[in-house]
């Protein structure tokens, strides 16, 4: 009951709902990347939903990530078929939980913090080739009534380079996750160092 009773008091609930509606905002402005596909677009809501986790825990990591997704569908819809919202979904489990999983177990200090970001990055990147290659480019290419290979060519149209599914994940899929996931750590973390100079923010992570 007193982890129950941390988790959700009263600042965490206003922070957390603070938090989800930023990150919902900041998710509809997307940054077009070039010779990258139309539908792989920079955001920097991973920022908040990692300042959650630091400061208050996975949970409230976790409705930060899932509320941001729902406040994008209400405001502007998909534009992927609702595919990039489903990987957003999946890609929670392995944003979250690892990175909690490393913090927590070094003492939640600033080295676990930085340790637990740089551990996390691969992991997510190699998710993301999995979660291309078997999941979203296939649903993709369904929900758009089009082979595979018509998804490829829409992209080799930006990038000539690109022309089968393997030089899609090297050249895409792997360079767009670590340039997105790189920035929202390194901005999030600086944010969160300087969250926690503040009293009530310390007190909260405290309690």
């Amino acid at each position: 009951m007193n982890e129950k009773k941390k988790i959700w008091t009263t600042q965490t609930l206003i922070t957390t709902a603070m938090l989800a509606a930023l990150a919902g905002v900041l998710m509809s402005l997307e940054i077009s990347i070039p010779m990258m596909p139309p539908f792989y677009k920079v955001d920097f809501s991973d920022m908040p939903s990692l300042i959650a986790l630091f400061l208050m825990g996975p949970v409230p990591a976790v409705c930060v990530e899932v509320i941001k997704i729902l406040i994008k569908l209400i405001t502007i819809g998909t534009s992927s078929a609702f595919v990039g919202d489903l990987a957003n979904l999946i890609a929670i489990v392995m944003y979250i939980f690892p990175l909690w999983f490393i913090y927590k177990k070094m003492g939640k200090t600033r080295k676990a913090g930085i340790t637990a970001m740089l551990i996390s990055v691969p992991l997510r990147v190699a998710f993301a080739c999995f979660c291309n290659a078997c999941i979203t480019l296939p649903l993709y290419a369904k929900a758009m009534e089009m082979p595979l290979d018509g998804v490829i060519q829409i992209v080799a149209a930006v990038n000539p380079s690109i022309h089968d599914l393997t030089s899609f994940i090297v050249l895409a899929t792997i360079p767009f996750n670590i340039l997105k996931i790189g920035i929202n750590y390194l901005v999030g973390y600086f944010l969160y160092d300087r969250l926690t100079r503040i009293s009530f923010v310390r007190q909260e992570i405290m309690s």
